[in-house]
């Protein structure tokens, strides 16, 4: 008898082994290859879509970018985006086809409800029968602002983004052309591919957002990072610069011109960093470029957050986001003329709004650069707050000393230099323009970097407009894209009767 109670109990032991062995190899070993079997790709597609996907609000609380409604079919939930196009950059699309960008793919453990901070309401949604449930994102996005950079930019090819230096927090991402999310999240997959293939044959890209995913170079603007390089190096505000009318390069029989071919300050023999920068004085740049060598250029250019190539600058943000670009020195080697146009934001410098408002924002905050962010909070399905997202101090491209500096030149640009189009009443307004060159018999790109009030900063704007915008190749930045900083500036700082 106790022969055959072993002989039982071994064989028990046995199959119990083999079912966990085969339990095992179903759900680990073999997961993936029979998740991704055709067979099953409709049940794990009616799974997913019977998940009541969490809610992407604006920093309100209320402005809804994102939800998710009840449908007939047997996709029990369809995303929706109630003002589509102008969240389009921030939500990013949830598409049965194509997948997911933007906050949907960046948060979708989150929205989805597969974070491990979300078991317990799964657990109870499991047990009650209930459908499962995401968690809600909340955003930084202020609606007003995000709307008044959608007005001030217009038809016009371009973007914007404003941020609060003090805390990282994007409160306006604003790309032109945009794209309605809407259909791409149809649970019609012949409707979501002809929306595909039509988006992707548009030769303006409107799947690409002109504030993170592409770069562009940056012109003047980008003297903000070699002046700061200066101020670093021991060259004060009040540094006397040679002022010829154009700056003989090196090497070469070309020469570095101002802008339309004047000379600053009327011709005076020399000129103050301050002065040059005020009046963006492209010879004067280029010879400050040259004096500092390409070493400290780029380290200076990396300290902001571009990097040597495409990706390396390593910021981190919470969607995709292209860094700028400064070259490494050895680009330089026995190529002076291109360190001077380097030094002028051209030549191999890029950059996106998202990366000139990054600059901006580490000035304004007296030298310390804060970790951009778009979700601040995360909220379970019950309206209980799960996660908050702080503010994040990324790095210290300047001293104290520099970013007070460079805040004076900035306002002397506003409101007496190249920039007077960003001027408001009542709030000092700091800023740099940006016309940028970017291929022969092109019309330039304009650029404004700016940030309010200059005392105590509450907001930074970026702008670029692609091809002069409106005024073609008549255009500056001062002309083009500081009025669309001054509007979008307004909107955050809450000024009235400015159009905002």
């Amino acid at each position: 008898m106790d022969r055959q109670i072993r002989r039982a109990g071994l064989a028990t032991v046995a199959l119990f082994l083999v079912l966990f062995a085969q339990v095992s190899y179903v759900q680990v070993f073999a997961a993936d290859r029979i998740a991704d079997h055709p067979a099953n790709a409709k049940r794990r597609l009616i799974a997913e879509y019977r998940v009541d996907r969490g809610d992407i609000l604006a920093a309100d609380g209320r402005t809804v970018l994102a939800t998710s409604r009840r449908t007939r079919g047997e996709l029990v939930y369809e995303r929706r985006y109630p003002q589509g196009p102008r969240y389009a950059g921030i939500t990013g699309f949830s598409s049965i086809v194509y997948g997911r960008t933007g906050l949907e793919a960046s948060f979708d453990d989150y929205l989805s409800g597969d974070a491990p901070e979300l078991f317990p309401t799964t657990l109870g949604d499991l047990v009650l029968g209930r459908p499962r449930r995401g968690a809600t994102l909340v955003t930084t996005v202020e609606p007003a602002v995000q709307a008044a950079a959608e007005r001030a930019l217009g038809d016009q090819p371009g973007a914007v983004v404003a941020m609060d230096p003090r805390t990282g927090g994007v409160l306006a991402l604003v790309s032109n052309p945009t794209y309605d999310p809407n259909d791409l999240s149809s649970q019609d997959p012949r409707e979501v591919r002809r929306a595909w293939e039509r988006l992707n044959a548009d030769p303006a890209e409107p799947l690409r957002s002109r504030a993170t995913d592409e770069l562009f170079p940056p012109g003047s603007s980008f003297k903000l990072i070699t002046a700061a390089a200066a101020l670093e190096a021991g060259f004060g505000p009040e540094s006397s610069w040679p002022n010829p009318r154009e700056l003989d390069l090196p090497l070469t029989e070309n020469t570095l011109q101002n802008f339309g071919g004047s000379h600053c300050l009327g011709g005076a023999p020399s000129i103050t960093l301050a002065q040059a920068f005020q009046v963006s004085c492209n010879v004067t740049f280029g010879e400050i470029a040259l004096r500092l060598g390409p070493e400290r250029l780029a380290r200076q250019a990396w300290a902001f957050g571009f990097g040597p190539a495409p990706g390396e600058g390593d910021v981190p943000f919470d969607i995709p986001f292209e860094e700028g670009v400064f070259p490494d020195p050895s680009a330089f080697e026995r190529n002076d003329p291109l360190l001077a146009f380097a030094g002028i934001g051209q030549f191999d410098v890029a950059a996106n709004p998202l990366q000139m408002a990054l600059v901006a924002s580490a000035i304004a905050n007296g030298g310390v650069e804060m970790r951009p962010r778009l979700v601040s909070e995360i909220r379970d399905p019950q309206g209980r707050v799960l996660r908050e997202i702080g503010p994040e101090a990324w790095g210290r491209p300047i001293s104290a000393t520099t970013a007070a500096a460079l805040t004076r030149m900035m306002v002397s640009v506003v409101e007496a230099g190249t920039g007077t189009a960003a001027r408001l009443p009542g709030v000092t307004v700091a800023g740099k323009t940006g016309t940028a060159q970017h291929g022969e018999g092109e019309p330039p790109h304009a650029w404004f970097v700016s940030f309010a009030p200059a005392e105590d900063p509450r907001v930074a704007v970026a702008v670029v407009v692609l091809n002069g915008g409106s005024l073609g190749s008549e255009a500056t930045g001062g002309q083009v894209a500081a009025p669309i900083a001054r509007e979008v500036i307004a909107a955050a700082l809450r000024i009235p009767g400015t159009g905002a």
